[in-house]
């Protein structure tokens, strides 16, 4: 086999990767989209995993409970953006950041040369925020770059398209201070679509550790952890382009740090057409089988996946349609 022809050949491949990724993301998107009452249904499509659960709606702040005090020996949080090309999403990000007026906030947005208006946007955001635009090798380098040099007692990153609801730094860092043996939290989350309306909601039962070397089911955007982690694990795998959070917690995990999910919705995740290409999917796909294969030894089935989480997804139910029947409130 000549090398042109070998070439060739591994191209059409990853083609075909790309577009048996892109199905099977379809035929998840379809299953999601249908309103079933069943037990098979919640099965295939669980509410922590179900982004559009209910018609568009406005967002209403007054839904979640409401910032508490933040105290006068607030730990220094540092945050980073990682930014390309979100013009029409990232100042909904950076507001919500910078009106959480927390005093000892470090907050940077590092943008990968954004050609889309975005460097017009940094330039007159003011002084409540740190930004630099330059190339970047992807995601993780981005994330990576905006934390060099930083010294925070707290670390945490938000996607450009992503936002914090409002009392969420004073809360995590009241938190914190309160429980000195916790390493990472995270809490509860909203689904909001591209125009910025509220579509569902995802309750989260407490953390089982056992189910995450299966699933990443920890909301990014509401995740937050202690610096002393990030010194002992080290940063981003820049080799990840898609799984960089999941392998970052799992690690964490691995070294014995200490998670915690909160009772509190932290953060919203945004749902636009962006996510749904079949490249960055293919890519998901290969990078959490090469998480699975480090943690578990082998590549389990999608049915010793589904087998192994069961129990995480079935409290996942009762802690949602208690929040929904009232039974439970945050």
């Amino acid at each position: 086999m000549d090398e042109e022809f070998r070439q060739r050949l591994e191209q059409r491949l990853e083609q075909l990767e790309n577009r048996i990724a892109l199905l099977e993301r379809n035929l998840d998107l379809v299953a999601a989209g249908q309103r079933r009452s069943s037990l098979r249904s919640l099965w295939r499509r669980p509410p922590i995993w179900t982004f559009e659960q209910y018609p568009p709606r406005l967002l209403n702040l007054n839904d979640f409970k409401p910032a508490p005090a933040i105290p006068a020996d607030a730990p220094q949080i540092a945050m980073v953006t990682p930014s390309y090309n979100h013009a029409q999403y990232i100042g909904a990000t950076i507001e919500s950041i910078v009106s959480q007026g927390y005093p000892k906030l470090h907050y940077h947005v590092q943008d990968g040369a954004s050609i889309d208006g975005t460097l017009d946007l940094l330039k007159s955001s003011g002084g409540g925020i740190s930004w630099k635009s330059e190339p970047d090798k992807g995601q993780s380098n981005a994330i990576n770059l905006g934390f060099a040099g930083v010294d925070s007692e707290i670390m945490a990153y938000l996607n450009s398209d992503d936002m914090l609801l409002p009392g969420t730094l004073a809360y995590v860092a009241n938190y914190f201070m309160s429980h000195p043996d916790v390493d990472v939290v995270y809490g509860h989350r909203v689904f909001i679509d591209r125009e910025g309306l509220e579509v569902g909601r995802a309750v989260l039962p407490p953390h089982d550790g056992k189910a995450l070397k299966f699933a990443d089911y920890i909301p990014q955007e509401t995740m937050f952890w202690r610096k002393r982690v990030w010194d002992s694990i080290g940063p981003i795998d820049e080799s990840f382009h898609y799984a960089m959070d999941w392998d970052f917690i799992l690690r964490a995990q691995a070294a014995g740090f200490k998670f915690v999910r909160l009772p509190r919705f932290l953060a919203c995740f945004r749902i636009h057409d962006a996510q749904k290409t079949a490249a960055t999917y293919a890519v998901g796909v290969r990078e959490m089988g090469i998480l699975r294969r480090r943690v578990l030894g082998f590549e389990p089935t999608h049915i010793q996946i589904r087998r192994a989480i069961a129990p995480y997804l079935m409290k996942q139910l009762a802690y949602h349609y208690g929040y929904r029947l009232g039974l439970v409130q945050y």
